[in-house]
C-alpha cells in the first residue's frame, strides 16, 4: 500500500481543522434576556408560588395548611418545580426568611451545553426549553447542572426529564409567569435582566441597606436568569456559594475543544502508521526474496 506522508498529513489535518472550526449549536447566551428578582426580605413563606406553579403545569396541588413544610429543607420534583424553604439562620431582626428555588434559567446553561441531542435548549426568547420527543433519556443534563435541578421520572414507563418551564408559553403572550403574578407580597419581580440587577444594586446599596452586598445569580455559574437578593447568607438559602464565575460550558470548552481532533486525527493517523509499516515488511521480504 503506497501513502505518501505529506499528503496525508495534510488530509488529516485540514479535517481535524474543518471539524474544531464548526459552529457551536448552543444557541447565543443572550444576557439580558427575561429574568426575575428574588427578594427574600419580603417572602412570606406562604406557598401560593407553589400552588400557581402546579396549577400552571397541571401538577398535583400542594399540601394545604395546617404542614409544617420547613421541617427539613425539600427539593424540587417532577411533581413539584419550584419549592420554599425556610432559610437556616434568622434576620438581623430575629424574623424567619424564606426562599423559593427553581430551575435558574441560567444564561448558559450547562444541561443544555451537555445535552447530544439538544433536548434541552436554551431558546432564543430566554427560558431553558425541553424537547420532549428529542430525549433519549441519557440525563448528562442532571449531572452538568450546577443545581440539581433537573429531575427523572424514573417510576414512569416511557420516562423524561422535568423542571421548570418558565412559563414560556404564559410569556409567549406578554405575561408573567404564573409564580411571579401570584406572589401576594411581590417578593418577585419580573423583567429584564440587566433592568432587574440594577433594581437589586439600587436596594442592596441603599443608605442604611440591611441586605448584604451581593446579587446571587448576577455571575455565579456564568450568570442566572433568578437573581437573589437577601439580609442572610446565601447558603443559609440553600443557595450553592461555591460555584465560581464560570459557566460550566466554559469549564468543558477547553477539553471538549480537542475531541474533533482526536476523533478526526486518530483513525488516520493509525491507518497512516499501518500503511507504512506494511510498505516496510513488504520491501523487506521482497529483499530477502531476492537473496534467496
Amino acid at each position: 500500500m503506497a501513502c505518501n506522508r505529506r499528503i496525508f498529513l495534510k488530509t488529516a489535518g485540514a479535517a481535524g481543522l474543518a471539524l474544531t472550526a464548526a459552529p457551536r449549536t448552543q444557541a447565543a447566551a443572550r444576557p439580558d434576556g427575561p429574568a426575575v428578582l428574588v427578594d427574600t426580605t419580603r417572602c412570606l413563606g406562604c406557598h401560593s408560588c407553589e400552588a400557581a406553579c402546579a396549577e400552571q403545569n397541571g401538577l398535583p396541588a400542594p399540601a394545604e395548611p395546617p404542614f409544617d413544610v420547613f421541617v427539613q429543607r425539600r427539593t424540587t420534583t417532577t411533581s413539584a418545580y419550584t419549592v420554599v424553604n425556610r432559610a437556616t439562620e434568622a434576620a438581623p431582626d430575629g424574623s424567619e426568611r424564606y426562599a423559593k428555588t427553581q430551575c435558574l434559567h441560567c444564561v448558559s446553561p450547562g444541561c443544555a451545553s451537555a445535552c447530544p441531542v439538544r433536548a434541552l435548549e436554551k431558546s432564543t426568547a430566554g427560558p431553558v426549553f425541553y424537547h420532549a420527543d428529542r430525549c433519549i433519556g441519557c440525563r448528562y443534563c442532571m449531572l452538568a447542572c450546577p443545581f440539581g435541578v433537573p429531575k427523572y421520572e424514573y417510576e414512569k414507563a416511557v420516562p423524561y426529564v422535568r423542571k421548570c418551564t418558565f412559563c414560556f408559553e404564559r410569556q409567549a403572550q406578554g405575561l408573567k409567569p404564573a409564580c411571579v403574578e401570584a406572589c401576594p407580597a411581590e417578593a418577585l419581580q419580573f423583567g429584564r435582566r440587566d433592568a432587574l440587577l440594577l433594581e437589586a444594586k439600587g436596594r442592596v446599596f441603599a443608605p442604611e441597606s440591611a441586605y448584604l452586598p451581593h446579587v446571587y445569580g448576577e455571575r455565579e455559574s456564568g450568570g442566572t436568569s433568578w437573581l437573589y437578593i437577601s439580609d442572610v447568607s446565601m447558603n443559609s438559602l440553600g443557595l450553592r456559594t461555591d460555584l465560581g464565575e464560570l459557566s460550566p460550558s466554559d469549564r468543558t470548552d477547553g477539553a471538549l475543544s480537542a475531541v474533533p481532533v482526536v476523533m478526526t486525527l486518530w483513525p488516520p493517523l493509525l491507518m497512516g502508521l499501518y500503511a507504512f509499516a506494511h510498505r516496510r515488511d513488504t520491501r523487506g521480504a521482497r529483499e530477502e526474496e531476492r537473496h534467496v
